[in-house]
């Protein structure tokens, strides 16, 4: 009897203990201490020197040096696969995954199965929602996993709320999600902020609001001239050259841009300008407000892409004052919003990360001028050449029908009726390959694991295959060579100005700090699993980073 009572206290103490213990501040539904609004912010194109680099300039309390000084930074966060292009990182960043799983093996990759090129997002299932292009017939069916927010939906029960916002369609479409309530992307060809019929069959009010205030014409109006005086952009070169693209006109040469002509036309231009970026950080605020994001007993999720800076990146270069003018906009408009949701959501209530999809390399141009090897690599060019002697040595042509993602695509079909020796062709393209001066390494794909390369790099191809969706031979090219033409830049490869990328974390539950230990895009999702007390998505390979947890 004494032992039975005794047996009674002590559950009884232990009850009390855990009582005591309980977090005082939870969430009234759940129990679960959670912040009212997760923003995901990726930045189109933006190296993690670029943190630094323009760092002196930005304000004291603006976006960027708010962030360092207040949240946590990842100084040493890499992308875990090739090709490092915009539709891989956006969908990793979300799903804690890589291609290899997820199957966006590419911005557009050429479908074995389907015999055909297909663009990441493309669906012709669905409708635009609007304007009448058909820059809406996309969704997320070509992503074989779930993103966090979808797991944040299933969590609970679907009352959270979960909303994407990009220029590009991919930006906005990849990191939402399967079951988002709404993505939101913008047609050049209209002006207009559009979705698709695969979330609603007509635009929210507040998009429609937004497109009637034609913000575009009114940044038309003030045209881009760069924010500070334009001898004080020591960090850049201001010289028009040669090298550099001219998206704004052919007689667009250098700053300041005067955009006036392009009034109530040529909307599609405003992507390569820094108000691109003005534009999709004033959508999202007519997001938070108009569809009450945070203000419900669950959490919300609000994703938002920066594609500008990938436009402008690619024309001009990392290396140039309009590069330097957008981030120097760019770190007032964060401040701008950090006040906006200080004020909407509450400070200390949300929690934020600001990442990028991949970097990019010097323009080639720029380089060879102060003496650093580079160059370019004209896989079109090369894909000809192949061809023509594929067709000398096996009667056939067409034996090559893509060279999408640094891969080599045979035609499968073709090589199977004609009953073609696969293996000689394969060591023919790869002999072929290997005889280009722009290529380091060319190899059967199938044959990875033996291939002399480092490990590292087996390791990003590998998780950047997907054998339905990728080639035959894969081929990597030297160091600041890219695959381009004779102006502008790009990226897509393992090097670090490719794969190595900020990742900074601010807010709800983020203590001050930084770390110089290796992490990846693929452990972002995880760790706001584990932030969150939810399931981390169904592909996931990255792990929680242990430094943001409490």
């Amino acid at each position: 009897m004494l032992q039975r009572f005794l047996l009674i206290c002590t559950a009884s103490l232990a009850i009390v203990d855990a009582s005591a213990q309980a977090p005082q501040k939870t969430a009234a539904a759940t129990g679960i201490s959670r912040p009212k609004l997760v923003i995901g912010l990726v930045v189109d194109q933006m190296r993690w020197d670029f943190l630094y680099r323009y760092q002196d300039r930005y304000q004291t309390n603006g976006g960027f040096n708010r962030l360092l000084k207040q949240g946590f930074s990842n100084e040493n966060t890499f992308i875990p696969y090739a090709p490092t292009v915009t539709a891989c990182g956006h969908s990793t960043i979300y799903t804690g995954s890589v291609p290899a799983i997820t199957g966006i093996a590419g911005n557009a990759w050429y479908d074995q199965r389907l015999n055909r090129t297909v663009y990441c997002v493309e669906d012709a299932t669905v409708s635009t929602v609007g304007s009448s292009s058909k820059a809406g017939q996309m969704s997320p069916r070509n992503m074989h996993t779930t993103t966090i927010g979808d797991e944040l939906k299933l969590a609970t029960n679907f009352r959270s709320k979960v909303i994407g916002i990009a220029i590009k369609d991919r930006g906005g479409i990849l990191p939402a999600g399967h079951t988002a309530n709404g993505a939101y992307w913008y047609d050049g060809s209209s002006g207009n902020w559009i979705t698709s019929t695969y979330y609603r069959t007509e635009l929210p009010t507040w998009v429609k609001s937004f497109n009637d205030a034609k913000w575009v014409d009114k940044y038309y109006e003030a045209g881009w001239n760069t924010l500070y005086p334009i001898d004080t952009y020591i960090n850049s070169d201001k010289e028009s050259k040669p090298y550099k693209s001219r998206p704004l006109g052919s007689n667009a040469a250098a700053h300041p841009y005067d955009l006036k002509s392009m009034i109530g036309k040529n909307f599609g231009a405003i992507s390569s300008t820094p108000f691109g970026n003005t534009m999709t950080l004033e959508l999202a605020k007519a997001a938070v407000k108009g569809e009450s994001l945070g203000k419900g007993a669950v959490t919300d999720m609000l994703t938002v892409s920066l594609s500008s800076p990938d436009y402008i990146g690619h024309s001009f270069g990392p290396n140039s004052v309009e590069v330097e003018d957008t981030y120097l906009r760019l770190d007032k408009e964060l401040g701008a919003f950090f006040e906006f949701l200080d004020k909407e959501i509450g400070k200390g209530q949300y929690l934020f990360f600001i990442s990028a999809d991949h970097g990019v390399a010097h323009i080639p141009g720029f380089m060879k001028e102060h003496k650093i090897p580079a160059g370019t690599f004209d896989d079109g060019k090369c894909k000809e050449g192949m061809n023509a002697l594929l067709k000398e040595k096996f009667g056939q042509s067409n034996l090559i029908v893509s060279m999408y993602n640094y891969q080599v695509h045979l035609n499968r079909p073709l090589i199977d009726s004609l009953d073609l020796d696969k293996d000689e062709i394969t060591e023919s393209v790869i002999r072929y390959m290997q005889k280009q001066p722009e290529v380091m390494r060319a190899f059967d794909i199938a044959e990875l694991s033996e291939t002399t390369l480092p490990s590292k790099l087996k390791t990003m191809i590998a998780n950047g295959y997907d054998p339905n969706r990728g080639g035959d031979v894969q081929f990597v090219l030297y160091p600041q060579y890219i695959d381009g033409g004779p102006t502008g830049t790009t990226h897509g490869l393992w090097n670090p100005y490719d794969s190595h990328i900020p990742l900074v974390w601010y807010g709800w539950n983020i203590k001050p700090g930084k770390s110089n230990k290796e992490v990846y895009m693929s452990d972002i999702a995880p760790t706001i699993a584990a932030l969150l007390h939810i399931q981390m998505p169904n592909g996931t390979v990255g792990k929680p980073i242990d430094a943001i947890l409490p």
